[in-house]
């Protein structure tokens, strides 16, 4: 990967752009209209992926300040993200971000962007006259009562991010980047197909997120979910049927679905003891019913970074992350 990230570099050092944006510029996004006057200079970003986006399009020296990071940036953005302050790496104040005198604010997450939000809703950043922008693949998502995540009627797909990526490659007026980005991570997506388009076992994957307690509920990857999406790359399907994005599962139906692999997320967080993947996996193996479960007693236990569970840039490299372990364990045959 990082010779990836190297060869993006030299492209966008060598090649002059093709488009230029014209400002004023007009973005519909979710349902608003933002107008940039020029490209922005003081962004607030909010969510992990939003600053990851961000940093892949070398525009680090936009960024004054991110919040809420599930897990620890990608390493071979590290170096940029120092320069970076952390508001925290949990849910900001509105006060904390208009503190830093942002121009544009852009969010991974309705909980930190939207009607339901405590942190603020979109037209409270108009109000004072600031820019913001919502990941386009989570207003694709039915919202329902009490449940700002929603659900989805149809699978998750990169369509969204591609777009999200477009957005911000005009915002800022570095197309080409954004079109070498995206031609990556086509190609990323291409060749996990190919390898995995040939496995005829049609594996069925629980997604573990977290969850608060042994004895509470699963914090599970929905259906349609970016869960579902990896699981259809990698030649199989979610095991879990609701549609809702983030359900919680009890251990018994978990049980009766019985999936042929389990993925368990690894977060950085530490809000809850099974944040952590050995945890998880601990409680896998001892719990007295959920050990009996074939994947459990096969070994078809897998980890994934918890930031690519969420329809993000990391999507595709959690895809891969548990490609390589279904080789290690013979299960891409």
């Amino acid at each position: 990967m990082k010779k990836v990230i190297c060869a993006l570099g030299m492209v966008f050092a060598s090649v002059s752009s093709a488009w230029g944006t014209t400002y004023p510029l007009t973005i519909e996004n979710c349902g608003y209209k933002e107008t940039f006057t020029q490209a922005p200079e003081r962004v607030v970003a909010l969510g992990q992926n939003t600053v990851e986006i961000l940093l892949l399009l070398g525009l680090q020296d936009k960024i004054v300040a991110s919040a809420f990071w599930p897990t620890k940036v990608l390493p071979q953005l590290a170096e940029q993200n120092k320069k970076i302050k952390t508001l925290t790496v949990e849910i900001p104040t509105l006060e904390s971000i208009l503190a830093q005198n942002p121009d544009f604010v852009p969010a991974q997450l309705p909980l930190l962007l939207g009607p339901e939000s405590k942190v603020a809703k979109r037209d409270d950043l108009a109000t004072v006259g600031v820019n913001s922008y919502m990941s386009p693949g989570m207003c694709a998502t039915k919202k329902d009562i009490g449940d700002m995540y929603g659900s989805r009627q149809k699978l998750w797909d990169m369509t969204f991010l591609y777009k999200e990526i477009e957005d911000f490659a005009k915002i800022f007026n570095v197309e080409d980047r954004g079109q070498t980005l995206i031609a990556d991570f086509k190609k990323r997506e291409a060749d996990l197909r190919q390898t995995f388009g040939k496995n005829k076992k049609d594996l069925s994957f629980v997604f573990w997120f977290s969850s608060a307690s042994p004895s509470s509920d699963a914090y599970v990857g929905g259906k349609n979910s970016a869960s579902g999406f990896i699981a259809n790359v990698l030649g199989g399907h979610n095991a879990i049927t609701s549609e809702t994005e983030w359900p919680t599962v009890g251990w018994e139906s978990i049980i009766a679905a019985n999936p042929d692999v389990i993925v368990v997320s690894s977060l950085d967080r530490n809000r809850w003891a099974l944040d952590n993947a050995q945890e998880k996996i601990k409680f896998l193996k001892s719990d007295p019913a959920v050990s009996q479960l074939d994947a459990v007693k096969k070994g078809h236990i897998v980890v994934m970074d918890g930031q690519a569970m969420n329809p993000t840039i990391r999507t595709i490299y959690g895809a891969e992350q548990v490609g390589e372990q279904l080789k290690n364990l013979g299960l891409d045959k």
